[in-house]
Parts: C-alpha cells; structure tokens; sequence
C-alpha cells in the first residue's frame, strides 16, 4: 500500500466521517466531498470532537489527534478527487445515486487510482460494471460506527484485480481492522444475518409479542447482546435497514426477507432512527423514551 498516499471519500454523513476518522489517523491525507457544504462543515465538527475524545480518553495522544485532523481538506467540488491514489464512495445506499456518482468522478479521478464502495448490501459487481475501471473496484464495508469496529469486509466484483483485492487487503491492516472476505451476493455476510434479525424483531413489536423495552432487554440479557435490537436499528438508521432488507428481498426472492410493515411505516413517517431524533425510541429528552 505504499503507493496509497491520499484517499478520498465521497459523502460526510455518520460512515463516510468514520472512514476519514480511521484513514487521517493512520496517516493518510484524505479529501472529503459532499453535495452539502453544511454536511462537510458538520463532519470536521464531528471529527473533530470524536479525536479529542479519543485523546482524552488517552486511546491517542493529542498530537495525534491534532496531526489527524491537519490531514482532511474537503469541498464540495468533486475535483478534489483529483490526486487521490483511492476514493472511497460512502454514500446512501442508493443505486442510482451511487451510479452517479462514478459516473461524476470517471472525469476527475486519476486513471490508475483504486475505487471502493461503502455499499452494506449492492452488487460490487454491477457497481462497478458502471464504473470506467471494473478491475479497480471494490467493496469495502466498515462497520458503524468505523472507528470503534474492527471487521471490514472485503467484497470483489467478478471484474475485481487480485492487485485491487490486495490494496484492500493492506488498507485494512494499515487501518489496524480485520478483514473477512465475502462472496459477492445481495448483503455480504453481516448484515445477510443482521438486518432479518431485526428485522424479525420489528415484526415481533408489530404483532405484540413483546414492547420495545421488552424485546431488547430480551435480546440483551437473553442472548447477550450488547445491544437490543430496536435499539441497534436506531443507531444504524431505520432507512438503511429498510434499503438492505429491500434488496434482501427482491434479489433473493424469499419471503423470509419481506422487510416488516412496521418498520416500512417508520421511514415513512420519517422516524428513521437517532438521525432524526425518533425511531423505535424518542431520543429528544434526556433519556430515550420507547415510541411504542
């Protein structure tokens, strides 16, 4: 990876502003873009806030934390993508929006850079397939929140170059995570197996089985969980869980997978989690308050 020097990311929400955490403090310089000036300027915020916590914890030091965050430049102008040796993509988990993406950095990246996709449940393979460099694509899933989990799973499209596969791999060992290697169907390996489980816990609140209390603290002190399920649907953002068990869903066409109408209710509503403040609990007072 010695050839990897700068590394962009595109989109500063929560994944794209844990992405640029991890690389910056590994010593890379890492370029951020978003179509929101106000999302980039509330990232370094955040960025910054989450390294001097860090610091004061003593997981780093403060020059560290300083030296990291001297290293991020970002813009909304997609240009900024120019020098990177990898560009990371963290957008929603939107085909279409991704595929515009590539198409927009297709004219600014340097023809030799790699191109990775943050994407929890998408096809690497047509993904890329859209991209100008098939063979220099692919999927790096970081786990939420990025600087605290330590799995990344490592996706290749049927395009994807072994020398591509082990950028990766030494990205990921540079970053100081773990990688697992998943076959490129419809949700990897973590969420194939996270997002029905709850999933079928939104059904269980659905059809009374439980409240919302009851069902994490079920989950919790029944099987150990450090967190409920309810719980953990907010943390990763209802309209993500309702993306991934969509695409469960029709590409696998199994009824196992039919996401819950429930939970199809509360991003309509737009009670999509901690983001917004309300999901399955109210997180505008002091405490978190079951919504249901």
């Amino acid at each position: 990876m010695a050839d990897i020097k700068t590394i962009g990311v595109v989109g500063a929400g929560q994944m794209g502003t844990g992405i640029t955490h991890v690389c910056a403090l590994a010593g890379y310089d890492v370029v951020v873009s978003d179509v929101s000036q106000e999302r980039l300027d509330l990232s370094r915020q955040a960025l910054g806030q989450n390294l001097a916590r860090q610091a004061a914890k003593g997981a780093i030091s403060q020059d560290q934390a300083d030296a990291a965050l001297k290293r991020v430049k970002s813009s909304t102008d997609l240009s900024i993508m120019l020098n990177a040796d990898l560009v990371v993509e963290a957008a929603t988990e939107d085909e279409r929006v991704k595929r515009a993406i590539f198409a927009d950095l297709q004219s600014v990246m340097n023809k030799d850079a790699f191109l990775a996709t943050n994407t929890s449940s998408l096809s690497v393979t047509r993904l890329a397939a859209a991209t100008d460099r098939p063979d220099r694509f692919i999927g790096l899933h970081f786990m939420n929140p990025v600087p605290v989990m330590k799995l990344v799973e490592l996706i290749r499209g049927i395009q994807t170059s072994d020398e591509t596969y082990e950028a990766a791999k030494g990205l990921v060992e540079r970053l100081e995570k773990t990688h697992a290697t998943a076959e490129d169907f419809p949700a990897f390996i973590v969420n194939r197996i996270l997002m029905p489980m709850i999933n079928e816990a939104v059904y269980a609140l659905y059809e009374g089985v439980g409240t919302v209390e009851s069902i994490d603290r079920a989950m919790r002190l029944g099987a150990n969980h450090p967190m409920g399920p309810l719980e953990l649907a907010d943390f990763v953002g209802l309209d993500t869980v309702l993306a991934v068990m969509r695409v469960l869903h029709e590409e696998l066409a199994d009824t196992k997978y039919r996401p819950c109408p429930l939970l199809v209710k509360y991003v309509e509503a737009g009670w999509l989690g901690r983001k917004a403040d309300r999901g399955f609990y109210d997180y505008r007072g002091e405490v978190p308050v079951p919504t249901r």
